[in-house]
């Protein structure tokens, strides 16, 4: 089916005649044609998020009601535009979608309507899960992992080692969800697939440069830890290591699909003596004997695979970089949007960048500690 159905064109109608501009903008971004949202309307919706006379329970309200139909494009067009404004909305959206106790109950979903309505589906599923799992992570640790400062001075590089110890297996299990999406490139058969493959690289290449800065923390004080810290750290790295593999499949994708090879990442692992390192120091602990590492050998295992982790960050940094000024070029608001649309006037979305995690307010619609607006 291509361009609008004729349901799509009376709906858009009904919300006109209501006056409900949030509505029909979901409408719209949300209609039958097998194409990602149009920008006007996702742009349009950012803006709604960071409105305080808009209310985002409706908004997102709206957004899962549109999960309800039995059109494959149109419950995948809602997952995507639900995920653009987790990425580039207020983080009041965040917020409350964190804050339900059921968010997308897709697992069972199917359009039976047509051999495509199959296939979709799956990745459907699967998507949402990713949705779900991104939420909540959020409600965990109050932060949304691919927004987080990073660098020397970022979060997860000075987190301390209890909290550091808890937080890893989160970041872990919503990095899980997005690369069980798993797309063979001749899958990405479509606009509204390769729409969501495109959020999904985005957020693969920020969640996993968060995870990579937790490990470098993690490593650089394992030799401090405590016995059972220890235990948890090893089997955290050893998960790391096989989360590395495994991005990697996902980045091939990419590249098959359009992202040039020159642009992917680099993903550095640290050498194999690191792990047996590792492993020796844990057994001292429990008072079981294997060949014993000099200091001076194991700083120097150390403080290679510090570095090379290191330059995964930076390679991860830097395709981070690029991908958001391809957007910013291509997502310039053209001049007439910049008066007014749907009756409320239009203005650059601010993106958030934390200096720290946060606790959720009192009002979790209120302006949000500890966050700082990058103008």
């Amino acid at each position: 089916m291509s361009g609008q159905s004729l349901t799509d064109r009376i709906a858009a109608a009904q919300h006109s005649m209501t006056g409900s501009a949030i509505s029909k903008a979901v409408c719209k971004a949300t209609t039958h044609e097998v194409s990602g949202p149009k920008k006007k309307h996702l742009d349009y919706l950012i803006h709604c998020t960071n409105e305080l006379n808009v209310s985002i329970p409706h908004l997102a309200d709206t957004l899962l009601e549109r999960t309800a139909s039995n059109s494959w494009i149109v419950v995948f067009k809602a997952l995507i535009t639900t995920h653009h404004l987790m990425m580039y909305g207020n983080e009041r959206l965040m917020q409350y979608l964190a804050s339900r106790n059921t968010l997308f109950n897709l697992n069972n979903f199917l359009d039976k309507a047509a051999l495509q309505g199959y296939n979709m589906s799956t990745f459907i599923r699967r998507y949402s899960r990713y949705l779900n799992e991104k939420a909540m992570s959020y409600r965990l640790a109050a932060v949304d992992f691919t927004k987080m400062k990073r660098g020397a001075e970022g979060v997860m590089r000075t987190m301390n080692t209890e909290k550091l110890i808890k937080t890893l297996p989160t970041i872990q299990n919503q990095l899980d969800a997005l690369l069980d999406f798993q797309p063979n490139s001749n899958e990405l058969t479509n606009g509204v697939i390769n729409t969501a493959f495109m959020l999904l690289f985005k957020d693969s290449i920020r969640l996993f440069a968060a995870y990579n800065e937790g490990v470098i923390n993690m490593l650089e004080k394992y030799f401090d830890m405590k016995k059972n810290q220890c235990k948890e750290a090893l089997e955290i790295y050893k998960t790391f290591l096989n989360r590395m593999t495994k991005l990697s499949e996902f980045l091939k994708v990419a590249e098959r699909v359009g992202i040039d090879q020159g642009d992917s990442p680099d993903l550095t692992q640290a050498p194999s003596s690191l792990l047996e390192a590792l492993e020796q120091h844990l057994a001292s602990l429990e008072g079981r004997k294997l060949k014993d590492l000099s200091t001076a050998s194991r700083s120097s295992t150390l403080s290679s695979a510090v570095s090379s982790l290191s330059s995964t960050g930076i390679s991860l940094s830097r395709m981070d970089d690029k991908t958001e000024d391809n957007r910013l070029q291509q997502h310039k608001l053209p001049p007439q949007m910049s008066h007014q649309m749907g009756g409320v006037p239009m203005m650059p979305p601010q993106p958030v960048m934390y200096n720290q995690p946060v606790l959720r307010p009192t009002n979790p619609f209120g302006p949000i500690p500890g966050t700082q607006f990058i103008l």
